[in-house]
């Protein structure tokens, strides 16, 4: 495997002292009345608002192509750390009306606190596949097999990064509306391509090398992305 695709993972971060990135996962439905001014919140404050906190490295918009919930938003952090500090938890005491107002028009939300584990590649696809793994008996032995399993795909065109997102149980805080009803804190592969057919290829054979449902995954197209240095 080329230095380009090098693979992180649980085991070999702890052995040298790194501590994993993190990431937020919120995934929602809104109601086709509410879209315009849903998106609008999320494009001209929220996405900015959270690519200020500190700790934070990026925040990104991707809207479904097939499967659901059909808006997702993705929140690169320097590590859990950031879930956690005073920068963080302010920015939940300064929210705007405009804010509180969508964050109330979430149908079927789903928030994921997530240490990011077995990183292979680099740079944002503009396609991303989200597939959804079973409770692993050995989380340790799942890093391992997500990261195999993404440096083989790394040797497909259209390839640009996987990793799989570990949820952390205590960060992990429903959002409002979010059933609590069978809540399972599921690992998720996520797959960045340049490509739909890149995309759809690198999901079908991650799922059989890790023995998941296709059934179950979600593709999205990227709409946009904000990093924390761009933030004026």
């Amino acid at each position: 495997m080329s230095e380009m695709f090098a693979t992180e993972s649980l085991a070999t971060e702890s052995a040298a002292g790194m501590a994993p990135q993190g990431m937020l996962f919120v995934a929602s439905n809104v109601d086709a009345a509410d879209e315009a001014d849903f998106n609008q919140w999320y494009d001209r404050e929220h996405v900015e608002e959270r690519a200020r906190i500190e700790g934070f490295i990026s925040a990104a918009r991707y809207e479904a192509v097939q499967g659901g919930p059909k808006y997702l938003g993705l929140y690169r952090t320097e590590s859990l750390g950031a879930f956690t500090s005073a920068a963080y938890k302010a920015a939940f005491r300064r929210q705007t009306p405009w804010s509180v107002a969508n964050l109330d028009r979430m149908r079927q939300p789903m928030r994921r606190v997530s240490e990011v584990t077995a990183t292979v590649g680099q740079g944002s696809g503009s396609w991303l596949a989200v597939l959804p793994l079973a409770q692993p008996e050995d989380p340790l032995a799942l890093v391992d097999l997500a990261g195999e399993v993404g440096g083989q795909l790394s040797a497909q065109p259209g390839f640009v990064q996987s990793y799989l997102l570990m949820p952390d149980a205590e960060l992990s805080q429903p959002l409002p509306k979010e059933s609590l009803t069978d809540r399972q804190l599921l690992p998720i592969l996520v797959i960045e391509s340049s490509a739909e057919a890149a995309s759809e290829q690198a999901l079908q054979e991650a799922a059989k090398r890790l023995g998941a449902s296709t059934q179950q995954a979600a593709r999205y197209a990227l709409k946009w992305k904000l990093f924390s240095g761009e933030v004026a």
